[in-house]
């Protein structure tokens, strides 16, 4: 079955008792014994599973093909489960352009219980190699990045990768599994944002990791989230198997508009550049167009004159929200360096856009009136 059906069939309830063509939410949060204390339904807690959860994880194993997947409340939620598979001592390399709040996430909170890291271009395999001697547990990778758009090569990184004995992680947020899969190009983890591309509509959060082989150390995340409580609710669960449905046919809009945005943007005479790696001079172009289906809905630029001109862009919006989150419906803009604090790579003039689904004539033309006045 391909993908696109996959998708599609996320939320269907099968053999059930009504015949549902769409599945139930199932939002107990206890589930009742058989008379001899056992639970031959196979549920008995929320926390240790539940039916929604379950649908959700089945899909995402499927899209990404994986041996299993695990899903969280949050996207870092589920980061946080794959670092602290580690124990103390272990050394993680990690990409030098990622999301801001998993670079906290080591340096603040895992490096006080003895987790080193390392961030390194990884796009540079010398620079890579000899971080590797460090002889590190994992390499974090994302591709493409937060908030720079950088494409990383993930077959090179997973092969220097598994010379130096680490296993290879690869956050997959931006391209989601309709425009990538790092499992087939030699990752051995996946790990989502789910909030963003795979639901889909800015109104559930939660987080995933899919595995390219069952058994450790995938069954130490899972064991973190059962008793750390980082467990999603069937709620937000379900939201997502919606938004899953329609994941393949929104990539496409999703493309389309970054690629026309982009190549507007490229041209225009009070933008500096654009981060995008459908561009073909992009740094990044001839990776994604090998690796990736498409170039992603993601984009970066920078606008003449430094953070006051971007400001001053930003706000003459009227059709592109001025918001954090990415990856749904409605395009959205923000300014990183500002959110991002003092260790940001974002350049001050620099604006993220995720573009949404939008008729791409009212996008175009609301980036003409917001830069006019710049």
């Amino acid at each position: 079955m391909r993908d696109e059906t996959l998708a599609v069939r996320a939320r269907r309830a099968g053999d059930g008792p009504l015949g549902d063509v769409v599945a139930p939410i199932h939002l107990s949060t206890a589930f009742e014994r058989d008379p001899d204390g056992s639970f031959s339904r196979g549920y008995s807690y929320r926390r240790d599973g539940n039916p929604t959860c379950d649908a959700l994880e089945a899909s995402l194993k499927d899209l990404e093909g994986g041996a299993d997947a695990i899903v969280f409340s949050s996207g870092m939620a589920a980061a946080c489960a794959v670092v602290s598979s580690l124990a103390p001592g272990d050394v993680i390399v990690a990409a030098r352009d990622l999301y801001f709040g998993f670079r906290e996430l080591l340096t603040e909170h895992f490096a006080r219980w003895g987790v080193a890291s390392i961030f390194v271009d990884v796009n540079q395999p010398g620079e890579l190699s000899r971080a590797l001697e460090a002889r590190p547990k994992l390499v974090w990778i994302e591709t493409p990045s937060n908030p720079l758009i950088e494409v990383v090569d993930v077959s090179a990184c997973a092969s220097l990768a598994h010379a130096a004995g680490a296993l290879l992680v690869c956050e997959n947020s931006f391209a989601s599994p309709a425009l990538q899969k790092p499992l087939q190009l030699g990752a051995d983890v996946v790990v989502h944002s789910v909030t963003k591309y795979l639901a889909g509509h800015g109104d559930a959060m939660a987080g995933a990791i899919v595995v390219k082989s069952a058994g450790e150390p995938s069954s130490r995340m899972r064991a973190f989230s059962r008793v750390a409580g980082a467990v999603l609710g069937p709620f937000d669960a379900w939201l997502a198997l919606r938004g899953i449905e329609t994941l393949y046919c929104r990539m496409r809009a999703h493309c389309a508009n970054a690629r026309a945005i982009a190549e507007f943007l490229n041209g225009h005479p009070r933008v500096a550049r654009v981060h995008y790696p459908g561009l073909p001079e992009d740094p990044g172009h001839a990776i994604a167009k090998r690796q990736m289906r498409d170039f992603g809905g993601m984009l970066a630029f920078e606008v003449k004159g430094g953070r006051t001109q971007a400001f001053e862009a930003i706000a003459r919006l009227r059709v592109i929200s001025r918001a954090t989150s990415l990856g749904g419906t409605h395009s959205s803009v923000e300014h990183r360096a500002s959110v991002e604090g003092a260790h940001s790579r974002a350049p001050d003039a620099l604006l993220r856009l995720s573009a949404g689904i939008e008729h791409v004539d009212d996008l175009l033309e609301d980036l003409t009136h917001a830069l006019a006045g710049c």
